[in-house]
């Protein structure tokens, strides 16, 4: 006769990730690790630091993918007011450089709106997984309310990009929905609407990082040094880069914030095009892989939340990338997995363990 309670047998044993998946994420941790050493200059400090929140993020992902789909949507009310809750303490006993985003608890920092991008589209899955699909007025408006209470809290923080890619995770799910097209076209047109009234509640350094976007030659050593910079590292790396740890645009601090944001054009310095192919040829296995597993999952509330997770890292890459390269305005929003960050990396490994619960368990009930 077993010590453990039936109810929680399906917890202990080894967990069953998808080789897949598993392989092209733990590649990208490797990947991130080394070229954090070179954007470092070799601080190893810096190094063991992201490697430990990163084998936090690994065992959370472990974790997660032995816990069946159906226990995530009971959980998922309380995993949203836990986060929301964080995210309410924020304005009052946050820590930042450039705004309250993060909460000391003692032996660690987190960021609470990093934990939205998994808390925000698990509850929106959740809630829409009880009703009649696709969503009716009624239910789009409720999910409204969820996603944007987190979304507006985020972008008072002020942090515009996380609050995008929150709102970005939230949406994709309602999307997955199968919500009509006229629906997604009528609330499409009125965002284009209001976007100009949008601009009246935008930072100063908000709006000319906007600005900077379509001329950053027009202020080289101010507002358009970063984009500058970033796309001279990025030209430099040429076909193979100029080798690992021998980019001068980070060792020689002209690359703003080469560690965080602006760490995959130390890449492209470093490793060149095809360095470069080879990190996103690892997203697009991650990104692929994960939509088929939302495809093949058992119910909606699995189809939903798989998919949005996978397109949050579509937008995540596509923003980064976009970001360094000057094809989209500098929003703040960091490379998954490549560049240092603690709470980033855990969120990020813990919502695959997720996709990975939907494979394992797509064949039998939670």
């Amino acid at each position: 006769m077993s010590l453990i309670p039936h109810r929680w047998r399906h917890l202990v044993g080894l967990p069953r990730v998808d080789p897949w998946l598993f392989g092209a994420l733990l590649a990208l941790v490797l990947i991130g690790l080394a070229v954090l050493h070179s954007a470092s200059s070799g601080n190893m400090t810096v190094v063991r630091s992201q490697a430990v929140r990163d084998g936090a993020g690994l065992l959370a992902l472990l974790a997660l993918a032995r816990v069946p789909p159906a226990r995530l949507r009971l959980w998922a009310p309380w995993i949203y007011a836990v986060t929301l809750l964080l995210l309410l303490l924020v304005p009052v006993f946050g820590t930042g450089r450039s705004g309250r985003h993060w909460l000391y608890l003692g032996a660690f920092y987190i960021q609470p709106a990093e934990l939205m991008k998994l808390s925000v589209p698990l509850m929106t899955a959740a809630f829409l997984g009880e009703r009649v699909l696709p969503p009716r007025w009624g239910a789009l408006a409720v999910c409204a309310l969820i996603i944007g209470a987190p979304t507006a809290l985020i972008a008072l923080q002020p942090d515009l990009g996380t609050a995008m890619l929150v709102a970005a995770s939230g949406v994709f799910v309602v999307f997955f929905a199968g919500m009509a097209w006229w629906r997604i076209g009528l609330i499409a047109a009125l965002g284009i609407l209001a976007a100009p009234l949008g601009w009246n509640f935008l930072h100063d350094y908000q709006k000319r990082r906007l600005l900077t976007f379509m001329n950053p030659e027009a202020d080289p050593l101010g507002d358009g040094w970063n984009i500058i910079q970033s796309k001279i590292a990025v030209g430099s790396g040429g076909l193979w880069g100029k080798g690992w740890g021998e980019g001068t645009q980070s060792r020689l601090e002209f690359l703003p914030e080469h560690t965080t944001d602006f760490i995959f054009a130390v890449l492209a310095e470093d490793f060149g095009f095809i360095g470069v192919c080879l990190v996103l040829a690892l997203y697009l296995i991650i990104i692929g892989r994960s939509l088929w597993i939302a495809a093949e999952a058992r119910d909606g509330f699995g189809r939903m939340l798989g998919g949005s997770l996978a397109l949050t890292l579509f937008v995540y890459v596509l923003a980064n990338g976009g970001m360094i390269s000057g094809l989209l305005p500098v929003v703040g929003v960091p490379m998954p997995l490549i560049s240092y960050g603690g709470t980033s990396a855990v969120t990020l490994l813990a919502s695959f363990g997720i996709v990975m619960s939907l494979a394992a368990h797509r064949k039998y009930r939670g």
